[in-house]
C-alpha cells in the first residue's frame, strides 16, 4: 500500500527547473533510497516534500492526504518527519532536552497550564521524559544524555537527529544523508538501527551517496539526474541500468 506518493512534482527557481515532474511512490513499511549525483535536485526534492518549499506543478499526498504546499509544521503533524544533512539540534540543551521539546501542543507550553493543570502537566512531563529515555538508549546516546548537544560527535548528532524524529511518531522518515561525515563504526550503527526500526514498522526514505548504504537496504531505489527521475527499481536493476551508469553509478559497475 502507498504511503507516500509524489505525481509530477515540479520545483523551479527563476526559470530554472531543480525537480522536473517527479513521480513515485513508497510503500508502507519500505525503506526507498533517493540518490544521484550533486546538483540532480534530490534535498530541493526533500525541502518540498517537507514543506520548506512549494511546487509549482504536481501533488503530494501522505496516506491519502495531500500535504503539497502545506507549511512545515502542518506536513510534521500529518506524520511526515526529516532529518538534516547538517543536523540542527538547539546547541546548548542536553539531548535528552532536545528529545523532549519535540512533541507538539504539550500542555506544559500553555504559561497558564502550570498553574491550574499542575498534576496534568506533571503526568505528561514525565510521560514524555521516559519515551525519551528509551529512544535514546534505542539510539546509543544514555551516556550523553544529559551532555550538551554541542559537545556531541558528528556520529553522534546524526543519532540525535533520528532520536529527535522517532519522538515525533512519524508516519516516514526522510534521512538526508544520514551516513555523512560519521566514521565507519558509527555508520554499521546507524544502519542497524535503520533496519531495526524498520523491521519494526517503520518507514523511510533516504538520501544517501553511499552506495553501500544504499544497495543493502534500500528497496526501492530512486535515481535522480539533472532534476528528473530516471530510474525506480531494486538495486540489482541499479546497477544494470544504462542510464543510471551514465549518471551517477558506473565507477561501482
Amino acid at each position: 500500500m502507498s504511503l507516500l506518493a509524489l505525481n509530477n512534482v515540479t520545483k523551479r527557481f527563476d526559470g530554472f527547473t531543480a525537480v522536473d515532474g517527479v513521480s513515485f511512490e513508497v510503500a508502507k513499511g519500505a525503506i526507498g533510497g533517493l540518490i544521484g549525483p550533486n546538483g540532480a535536485g534530490k534535498t530541493t526534492l526533500f525541502n518540498t516534500l517537507a514543506g520548506l518549499e512549494v511546487p509549482d506543478e504536481g501533488s503530494v499526498t501522505l496516506d491519502g492526504a495531500q500535504i503539497s504546499g502545506s507549511a512545515p509544521h502542518r506536513v510534521f503533524t500529518a506524520g511526515l518527519a526529516r532529518t538534516f544533512q547538517i543536523p540542527r539540534p538547539f546547541p546548548e540543551m542536553s539531548v535528552l532536552e532536545n528529545c523532549m521539546m519535540v512533541p507538539s501542543a504539550q500542555a506544559g507550553e500553555a504559561f497558564w497550564a502550570n498553574w491550574f493543570l499542575p498534576g496534568r502537566v506533571g503526568a505528561e512531563e514525565r510521560a514524555t521524559r521516559e519515551k525519551a529515555s528509551e529512544i535514546i538508549e534505542f539510539c546509543g546516546l544514555t551516556r550523553v544524555r544529559r551532555d550538551a548537544a554541542s559537545t556531541l560527535s558528528g556520529g553522534q548528532l546524526k543519532l540525535l537527529e533520528l532520536a529527535r524524529v522517532l519522538m515525533a511518531d512519524p508516519k516516514i522518515i526522510l534521512l538526508d544523508e544520514p551516513a555523512a561525515g560519521v566514521n565507519p563504526s558509527l555508520m554499521r550503527d546507524l544502519v542497524d538501527k535503520i533496519v531495526a526500526l524498520n523491521q519494526r514498522g517503520h518507514t523511510f526514505l533516504i538520501i544517501e551517496h553511499n552506495m553501500d548504504v544504499v544497495m543493502s537496504i534500500c528497496d526501492p531505489i530512486m535515481v535522480m539526474a539533472q532534476g528528473r527521475l530516471i530510474y525506480r527499481g531494486d538495486a540489482a536493476g541499479a546497477r544494470e541500468d544504462k542510464a543510471v551508469l551514465d549518471a551517477y553509478l558506473g565507477d561501482v559497475h
